[in-house]
């Protein structure tokens, strides 16, 4: 019987689709999952504005606010302090939206605006450090240089930047202001000359084209803070309150068969995917070739490592009648955080981590 393999994608690299093309929001053929480190010419783009035209020579990243020094940081005063490299699994908070039903505004994203790379730069930590964070401080906004107007899902008031905020527990954590990808300076696209990188968050929170750390001890209530990249969540048994998008939920996803894709009757298929979670580390991946009906254990091909997705794989004996089926997977976390059917709505078209369903076909063997 025929045994396609986790490999089978590894001749090539595939080009991104294109789901808008200015400003770039380029998505990975996740079909193509091969290694644990996605190349930086796979890995998806993410732009709300245009690209902001950036020289390395005259860009500087201006850090004020509640500090007691006011810095203007070049990219070589920046690359001469202690560096720092760290492998980060980065999800756009949309990812998957195409599977929502009705139809939600904004990118649709089938499932591949989500990739793993290695990043290289300076602890955000270490320039808070060198400035000197004054009492009070509340959390760190990071503001880039790209800007622009948007009308969805609400309108800006006028021309803004793109920036969100972070606690400054977070920001003196793990946050890294990156300058290099895989091992490369930042191409345009990943946000040249400088980035930041929030390991275990949604990606809307690594800011591109980074050029401005603001120190506050007020909560920020920017438009992508707020109007964007925010959901409605219940607590305390209070009317639900709107909260910033954070940490990325648990996770699975099927790389192959391709959605839509076709496999042989009577034959060995290996269903290969890779899950991740924002929190702790993935503990288990469960497949289910019925519809939901039965869930049966997936292997794992990577080790349990915080901010990184482990891959998997699935030895399915496809049956003998030729038809549609629909696979499914669902993730475990550490924490005991585990995937749930159905959408929240409070989510909107954010945050789309339930078991998603891919329709494959099964198709008689050659005679």
């Amino acid at each position: 019987m025929s045994r396609p393999t986790a490999d089978s994608s590894s001749q090539y690299t595939p080009a991104l689709i294109v789901r808008q093309a200015s400003p770039p929001n380029l998505e990975t053929p996740f079909y193509a999952l091969d290694g644990r480190i996605t190349p930086q010419p796979s890995h998806y783009v993410r732009s709300h504005f245009p690209v902001p035209p950036l020289d390395a020579q005259t860009w500087r990243l201006e850090v004020g606010g509640g500090v007691d020094s006011v810095l203007s940081l070049s990219l070589e005063e920046l690359r001469a302090m202690p560096s720092h490299t760290l492998s980060a699994t980065m999800e756009c908070a949309g990812n998957g939206r195409v599977y929502l039903s009705p139809r939600m505004p904004g990118v649709q994203w089938d499932l591949g605006a989500v990739g793993t790379a290695e990043w290289t730069g300076v602890r955000l930590r270490d320039v808070l450090e060198r400035a000197g964070i004054q009492d009070g401080a509340l959390e760190v906004i990071l503001e880039g240089a790209d800007k622009g107007t948007l009308t969805d899902p609400g309108r800006t008031p006028g021309e803004i930047r793109y920036a969100r905020s972070a606690p400054l527990a977070k920001a003196q954590d793990d946050v890294l202001l990156a300058y290099a990808m895989n091992g490369q300076p930042l191409t345009p696209d990943h946000g040249f000359p400088l980035r930041a990188v929030v390991p275990g968050w949604y990606g809307m929170a690594a800011v591109k084209w980074l050029s401005k750390l603001h120190v506050t001890d007020t909560p920020y209530q920017g438009f992508f803070q707020t109007i964007d990249y925010s959901y409605w969540q219940q607590r305390d048994g209070l009317s639900p309150q709107m909260i910033p998008m954070t940490t990325m939920q648990v996770k699975a996803q099927i790389a192959r068969p391709a959605p839509h894709g076709s496999v042989t009757a009577e034959s060995v298929f290996e269903i290969m995917g890779a899950a991740w979670t924002g929190e702790g580390e993935v503990t288990k991946v469960e497949v289910s070739t019925d519809g939901g009906e039965a869930w049966a254990d997936a292997k794992f091909l990577d080790p349990a490592e915080p901010h990184i997705w482990r891959r998997w794989r699935f030895d399915w004996h496809t049956p003998k009648q030729p038809g549609r089926v629909t696979l499914m997977a669902r993730a475990t976390d550490s924490a005991g955080r585990t995937q749930t059917p159905g959408h929240d709505a409070g989510r909107g078209g954010y945050m789309v981590n339930f078991p998603l369903p891919i329709t494959v076909y099964v198709k008689a063997q050659e005679s």
